[in-house]
């Protein structure tokens, strides 16, 4: 049996999965990564402990699979996206703590953008939206405030990268600095038409080249781990960053395939093949994984509130105990009796992109109770989800391709089946439940694989994906459009004056 090590660094925990080459688990380990809140709107991480955690994983997986490093055949990483890390070439210290993707500080950089006119150059070469959420001007802003930083990157002493560059850094003894296009297409700084660092970018905001990261194909040769750290030397083989490795675990690896993650937000991502496209109806345009030079390209768009409605009914109105009693409280009602909740605790991501909405909950009676109310929180997270991959449909459609046909799904809520079912209501389209809901990490083992030479192709990896359970539509398309039209109007009233 051939084995397959991923690490999973993501914003809450580091860990680390060994797979068998039929996309099994054999052993998983989990550490928790504490947060780091200096003020309002602010998210750090300790690199440092970004880094002692995800070590400490990979060497317990491997003791729980009963296997040494020697029996690995290759190490797959992928990671939180956009959190930002600068450290000395020389030392390999960080400079500051890691700035992560949540972080809202510099969102004065990105009104300045905005205000300079600069939104149809970003989106044109990166395919984003200006917005604090991605790395670049995270970085321009550690430049600009921690102490000597601008003049030691000036004199090519620092290097800038993403978690994935990070952990490489410290596998390799400082002799690799890599990204992959994954990565580096949520910096705001990365050409994705031509997968390079783009000048203009670095020039717009005063970052220096010599910061950079080399970028290579997600499955690739990229180095190999120091022996003295897991026991033998281990090729370190396949590189993406979440969304798009949970993309390539789902084996949507043509245009019109399309995956939902839900999580504490939820990341839809639909595979757009390898042409360019901008989207005209919200949603981000991002490199997917790559096994060639050949561009790849998907849509993507984000709730903020996915997963976190279950959080703030069992945190905020303790209508539950626990996360998993809301399936049961929910099926208590034959439906939501009128009630919608829209949970924009934070504004509305894609594709609405309001970031002043809040919160409301709306169509209540003397009749209602903690049920409805949380059988319209479950369904919130469908509705959203809903608007998202219709989104997706349109831009589709608008570009000659055809609309989704099946939606994957994964993440931690995909387990609960009333929400899964009221999906492809919604949706009017079958909804997949795949037997391994790992596929963010599955993703980093088969892109690690399919460079070392465990599998041959994508059509070998499509012939090992499994669905566990598939929910088919129950609903009119006639009644769905209307639930789909009462959201709306539920969403336009978090906006009113």
């Amino acid at each position: 049996m051939t084995y397959l090590l991923a690490l999973d660094q993501g914003t809450s925990s580091s860990r680390s999965i060994v797979f068998d080459e039929r996309g099994h688990i054999v052993a998983l380990a989990q550490q928790e990564l504490p947060q780091i809140y200096p003020r309002p709107g602010w998210v750090e991480h300790d690199p440092m402990e970004i880094w002692r955690t995800q070590l400490a994983t990979a060497r317990e997986a491997l003791a729980k699979a009963n296997l040494k490093a020697g029996d690995i055949r290759a190490l797959g990483i992928t990671n939180q996206r956009e959190t930002t890390v600068v450290w000395n070439r020389k030392t390999g210290q960080p400079i500051h703590h890691a700035i992560v993707w949540q972080d809202r500080r510099a969102e004065a950089t990105c009104a300045q953008l905005r205000e300079d006119g600069k939104a149809g150059l970003i989106q044109s070469k990166t395919g984003l939206l200006i917005d604090a959420y991605f790395s670049g001007t995270k970085l321009k802003w550690l430049l600009d405030n921690v102490p000597q930083a601008r003049a030691q990157a000036e004199r090519g002493e620092l290097a800038f990268g993403t978690v994935d560059s990070w952990l490489m850094w410290q596998l390799t003894g400082g002799k690799l600095h890599a990204t992959d296009v994954t990565n580096a297409s949520r910096t705001m700084l990365f050409n994705v038409r031509s997968n390079r660092w783009d000048d203009e970018l670095l020039a717009l905001l005063d970052i220096p080249a010599s910061l950079m990261p080399e970028v290579r194909p997600s499955s690739a040769h990229y180095g190999e781990v120091l022996p003295d750290l897991l026991g033998t030397a281990i090729p370190i083989a396949g590189v993406a960053g979440d969304q798009q490795s949970a993309l390539f675990g789902q084996a949507c690896f043509k245009e019109g395939m399309a995956k939902n993650t839900y999580g504490t937000g939820c990341f839809m991502l639909m595979h757009t093949g390898n042409k360019f496209q901008t989207s005209h109806n919200g949603l981000l345009t991002t490199s997917a994984a790559q096994i060639t030079l050949q561009t790849e390209y998907a849509f993507e768009g984000s709730v903020f509130v996915g997963g976190a409605v279950v959080q703030w009914l069992r945190d905020g109105l303790h209508a539950i105990k626990g996360s998993g009693e809301v399936q049961a409280l929910a099926e208590s009602v034959p439906d939501s009796g009128g009630v919608m909740v829209v949970p924009a605790f934070t504004g509305l991501g894609a594709p609405y992109w309001k970031p002043e909405a809040r919160g409301t909950i709306t169509g209540l009676s003397r009749g209602t109770t903690l049920a409805h109310i949380a059988r319209a929180s479950l369904e919130s997270i469908a509705y959203q989800s809903a608007a998202l991959l219709q989104a997706m449909s349109r831009d589709a459609v608008a570009a000659g391709a055809a609309p989704v046909a099946e939606l994957r799904v994964d993440g931690g809520a995909c387990v609960n089946d009333l929400l899964m079912q009221f999906q492809a209501d919604l949706l009017g389209i079958p909804v997949l439940r795949p037997a391994v809901t790992e596929t963010t990490a599955l993703g980093a083992a088969y892109l690690a694989g399919l460079s070392s030479g465990v599998y041959q192709n994508t059509e070998q990896l499509s012939a090992l994906w499994r669905s566990e359970r598939r929910f088919l539509p129950t609903l009119d398309a006639s009644r769905a459009a209307e639930r789909m039209a009462r959201w709306e109007h539920a969403v336009r009233q978090t906006v009113a004056p």
